[in-house]
């Protein structure tokens, strides 16, 4: 399960449509959609109900969204730590 599958799920889940969540991922909507087909074949169930107007999350995606969203804001705050660290470690200018 990598990183930008997550945040390809969330957007969806998010935006309820392929095409919008494209957009603010400044994706095109094949390759979003990939990410979904490919998280959905490696849990072994699909996610979302595929509706004539966008997308719906299955009990199977509302069980993966809350984890999906805690495991992005974790990778993001990582990220901030390790930049301010960066930041605190560095010399002072002369």
């Amino acid at each position: 399960m990598s990183i930008t599958h997550l945040q390809s799920f969330v957007a969806v889940a998010e935006e309820g449509h392929v095409g919008r969540a494209a957009l603010r991922l400044h994706l095109t909507q094949p390759p979003l959609s990939r990410h979904i087909l490919a998280l959905e074949d490696e849990l072994g169930t699909p996610l979302f109900e595929r509706i004539p107007r966008g997308m719906r999350l299955l009990p199977t995606g509302e069980a993966l969204l809350h984890h999906a969203r805690r495991i992005l804001a974790e990778v993001d705050a990582a990220a901030d730590t390790v930049r301010a660290a960066a930041r605190d470690s560095r010399p002072p200018p002369r």
